[in-house]
């Protein structure tokens, strides 16, 4: 089988709605802690084409949300440092970008959701004012009074509000965060991620927590919202579900490594690494315990600091490894033009 470098792109189409809006190439990320280097990113490659949704899906620890923080150039140094790598937004090189002028792209035209809207929301400031705010920063014409500027991110907060299906959204925008149920929160914090009608959203375990009605509604709501304003969106979980429902691509991530990437219908149908395989067998089925099966799961955990095995991280709890895989990491394969993997087990 053809060994090729990693292109993560499904086709090859040159129209403008098929461009790469986001282009990662090599990028590691590693955090320096008293007890050694963590390499949270280990060259991750990933494109994504603009009016698209990306699912990023693993375990925890396996660095799905310190990619959308390196994203944003928020890895915090120290301890965090994006170590090399480019990362390509839009034909602007993020990397090279000074922190006035980054500050200048995040919450404008890259937004971000982030885990848990209850802590990301401040408590001491209304829903309202919060979302204003970011409208202030980054929509104030130079010669607006302010006066005139607060007046009109008002409305376009209430109109945000609205759109996110806020009941009473004049009422609600004088509201505390802690006024709201988790569920409106999350809502919140998509009116704000969408405020000024970003190219790019990373929604950072946007369902986390919630009961399953509010998580459809809230997914719901993302794709109505994407196909009005044609926001290419990132969608961090660790719920499949959630990836069937709202992605077009899939990558799949453990140790920092993207060991699999396709389109959402070849992952659930043909999926390949060992590692996604045991992710599909661990969806629970309906009616599995009434017929007395048991639920699947992964043998072990993912990795810390001073357990990462030599080779393939994954060899300690893949049920095929080979001794080649004790050895050396694999390189990136392409079993078809549109799936890539990275596994000893497509080498021909």
């Amino acid at each position: 089988m053809e060994r090729q470098e990693i292109d993560t792109s499904i086709t090859g189409s040159s129209s403008p709605e098929a461009e790469g809006l986001l282009n990662i190439r090599d990028l590691h990320t590693y955090f320096f802690t008293p007890e050694g280097v963590v390499r949270a990113l280990n060259g991750v490659d990933l494109k994504l084409k603009r009016g698209h949704t990306l699912g990023i899906v693993g375990e925890s620890g396996c660095g799905k949300t310190v990619l959308a923080l390196s994203i944003l150039r928020l890895i915090q140094d120290p301890p965090g440092r994006i170590v090399r790598g480019s990362i390509e937004f839009d034909g602007m090189d993020l990397m090279a970008l000074s922190e006035r002028e980054i500050r200048r792209i995040r919450g404008n035209k890259i937004s971000m959701i982030f885990q848990e809207p209850m802590t990301s929301l401040n408590p001491v400031f209304t829903i309202g004012s919060q979302i204003a705010e970011v409208i202030l920063l980054h929509h104030r014409d130079a010669d607006d009074r302010l006066s005139k500027a607060k007046t009109r991110a008002i409305d376009l907060s209430i109109d945000m509000l609205s759109k996110v299906g806020i009941p009473m959204p004049e009422k609600r925008f004088r509201d505390y965060p802690h006024q709201l149920s988790g569920g409106m929160c999350q809502r919140v914090m998509i009116a704000m991620a969408l405020a000024c009608r970003p190219m790019l959203m990373i929604a950072d375990e946007p369902t986390t927590a919630l009961d399953v009605t509010t998580q459809a509604q809230i997914l719901d709501l993302m794709n109505d919202l994407k196909e009005e304003t044609g926001t290419s969106i990132i969608m961090v979980t660790h719920d499949l579900g959630v990836v069937a429902e709202t992605c077009r691509d899939v990558a799949v991530m453990y140790t920092g490594y993207v060991v699999e990437y396709a389109g959402v219908d070849d992952i659930f149908s043909n999926p390949l690494h060992p590692y996604t395989q045991g992710l599909m067998k661990s969806i629970p089925v309906v009616g599995a315990r009434l017929k007395g099966e048991m639920l699947h799961t992964i043998p072990g955990n993912v990795p810390t600091i001073n357990e990462v095995p030599k080779g393939c991280t994954f060899n300690n709890r893949c049920p095929v490894a080979m001794d080649i895989c004790h050895k050396e990491y694999p390189p990136v394969f392409r079993p078809s033009k549109d799936h890539m993997v990275r596994c000893w087990r497509y080498v021909q």
